[in-house]
């Protein structure tokens, strides 16, 4: 019991460390550019939301160590929150635009450094995994939230996706089956960043910007909806055998 006391304190530690890092970020850059109210209290909001959740959640894993990977992925969820108190403060202000496409840069070239380090050290873990896709997943509504304040608000549906079929999943718990592993759906999702960072950083013509963004939604689309299907068909056959499959008692009296 002391030793899984002493594990979490340390764990605690560390998410405690990377809420620090957070608002040391976010005080740099509103003295920086001189932020709007907006752009702290979401700023605050953010680190003061990942420290809590990250730290119940890493409480509930029982994990002997916070590891290598999840800081890396931790150091993404700073440029992550530095992303949103940007995006925050350009409605009442206009944060130049290259400090959001560089945080935003250095956040999507990390993508994927973390599964690496966790497999190379042998320290992969659900909780890894999880905290990864929520970053991921988080920084994608924010740009898509960004980037509608220049072609309108359909594309809040390419950051709000994601988090619908959550929604979802609580009314069809068929939805949280496990899905095989696909290349295709690591691509479209890589792509959402990428685009959603092309369009949001406004170098090319607004009719390209739109192209590309009209390319990530129907890129999210297709790959949202071949999962769907395949979940559906899935759950459909496995109704089935449970309906087809005799009784323990039936197999008992056939026998004799």
């Amino acid at each position: 019991m002391a030793l899984n006391n002493m594990y979490d304190a340390r764990l605690q530690q560390e998410t405690a460390v990377g809420a620090g890092v957070q608002i040391l970020l976010l005080a740099l850059l509103g003295t920086a550019i001189g932020m709007g109210p907006a752009g702290w209290l979401t700023g605050l909001a953010f680190a003061f939301a990942t420290w809590a959740v990250l730290s119940r959640a890493l409480h509930r894993s029982r994990l002997s160590s916070f590891g290598p990977a999840n800081r890396v992925t931790l150091g993404r969820a700073t440029l992550v929150g530095g992303v949103t108190a940007l995006v925050a403060d350009s409605f009442e202000s206009a944060p130049p635009v290259t400090l959001l496409v560089a945080l935003t840069a250095v956040a999507l070239l990390l993508d994927g450094v973390d599964g690496k380090v966790a497999r190379r050290t042998g320290t992969s873990s659900a909780l890894g995994a999880r905290f990864d896709m929520e970053v991921d997943a988080f920084l994608i509504l924010v740009l898509s939230v960004y980037v509608s304040m220049q072609l309108g608000p359909w594309v809040l549906l390419i950051g709000g996706m994601r988090y619908a079929f959550v929604a979802a999943a609580r009314v069809a718990p068929w939805l949280n089956a496990p899905l095989p592993p696909s290349f295709a759906r690591k691509t479209v999702a890589a792509l959402q960043g990428i685009c959603l960072l092309l369009a949001g950083a406004d170098l090319l013509p607004h009719m390209a910007n739109l192209g590309i963004a009209l390319l990530s939604l129907g890129s999210l689309v297709w790959s949202f909806g071949r999962d769907v299907l395949w979940l559906w068909r899935n759950s459909r056959a496995t109704a089935e055998e449970t309906v087809t499959e005799p009784e323990p008692m039936v197999l008992e009296l056939a026998a004799r």
